[in-house]
């Protein structure tokens, strides 16, 4: 069942919204070679402790887990896609990539947004993954608008994606957010314009294109959590919560965009 948000409830989520997305600035920050991706776990952990929120992953276990999820944060590396558990002994290096998903709670109400760094200064063939995959964002938010379809929203990744020479992630998909940190309905990166679901404002969803450089085809590394690329090419992931209005979407998790703090720095 899809569940319409009020504006009382809206007010909940934008808060735990604005710690999401200020967890994703800071770790903009933290992000260097020689820093392991626990470390990055624990920055996010104290930010989430003093405003006074919970981990949406942390514990998390779908039925196909055979253990919850036991980080704060999923920290995947260069040809892992989602879901990497943060490790002490997972060291990022020049030139890598590193994917960030941040969910959090607070007031029983869920953010969730997600963002792909670069680690040092990266490749041109890297760099131009993460600018693809944040352009298919950006285009997938540029169609939400109540009475437009999750249809339209899938379209307008894989067109573009697939236009570019990139793969779209099809097993794993956008979804519903709210009281739950997975609710309906899914949001899949690819799909027919005008079919499945039509959008209503109040809906809240959390859109994350999911891009790899190589064949369209994942596997489930031996932890039985993280998600990566089969034939071992990058991936990237960009995600924002958003709530559906009648002239667009609203964005619940305003992390800085990776171009503009990549236009920052270069200025």
């Amino acid at each position: 069942m899809i569940y319409l948000k009020t504006e009382r409830e809206l007010v909940l989520m934008r808060r735990a919204g604005k710690i999401v997305a200020d967890i994703l600035d800071a770790l903009r920050e933290t992000i260097r070679p020689g820093v392991s991706t626990a470390e990055l776990d624990r920055v996010a952990e104290r930010h989430i402790s003093l405003a006074g929120g919970t981990a949406s992953f942390k514990g998390y276990r779908p039925f196909h887990a055979p253990i919850p999820f036991p980080g704060t944060i999923c920290v995947s590396v260069n040809e892992e896609v989602v879901h990497g558990i943060p490790s002490d002994t997972k060291i990022l290096r020049e030139g890598d990539i590193v994917s960030v998903d941040v969910g959090v709670c607070l007031d029983g109400y869920h953010g969730d947004a997600a963002c792909t760094y670069p680690v040092g200064t990266v490749g041109e063939a890297r760099q131009q993954l993460l600018q693809v995959t944040e352009t298919a964002l950006d285009r997938a938010l540029a169609v939400i608008k109540a009475g437009n379809t999750v249809g339209d929203i899938g379209y307008a990744v894989e067109s573009y994606v697939l236009g570019q020479g990139y793969g779209v992630v099809r097993d794993y998909t956008g979804h519903g957010v709210g009281k739950k940190i997975h609710e309906a309905p899914q949001v899949p990166n690819f799909g027919k314009p005008g079919r499945g679901v039509t959008l209503q404002r109040g809906m809240t969803l959390a859109i994350e294109p999911m891009v790899m450089a190589g064949e369209e085809k994942i596997r489930v590394g031996a932890d039985a959590w993280v998600v990566v690329t089969a034939d071992g090419s990058d991936a990237a992931h960009f995600e924002r919560s958003v709530v559906v209005t009648d002239e667009g979407p609203e964005v619940l998790t305003p992390w800085a965009g990776h171009s503009a703090a990549v236009a920052g720095e270069n200025g």
